[in-house]
């Protein structure tokens, strides 16, 4: 009886003396993972803002283009009205 209260002490203090470095091993490990996890969002986060960046520019870029080929498009047809208008309506004497 002795001798197995002996094992059991030993065995006890042995697991305890290991454990220690393995969950200091883990930890570090983990903390190493979410540095890792943390620059990987950080890098995904910056590239879809930099899209959404650029496609707010591009649609903005599209529609001032429009904007200005329409108003270009309105004063070019009320300048051939006018051009009609005083053309054919003035007499001479």
């Amino acid at each position: 009886m002795k001798t197995f209260i002996l094992s059991a002490a030993l065995a006890l203090g042995a697991c305890t003396l290991l454990t220690p470095a393995a969950l200091g091993q883990s930890a570090g490990q983990d903390l190493k993972d979410a540095g890792q996890k943390t620059t990987d969002a950080a890098k995904k986060g910056a590239t879809a803002a930099g899209h959404g960046v650029k496609k707010g520019a591009t649609t903005s870029t599209h529609a001032v283009k429009k904007g200005v080929n329409k108003g270009a498009d309105a004063t070019q047809k009320g300048a051939g009205k006018v051009k009609d208008k005083t053309t054919t309506t003035g007499t001479s004497n």
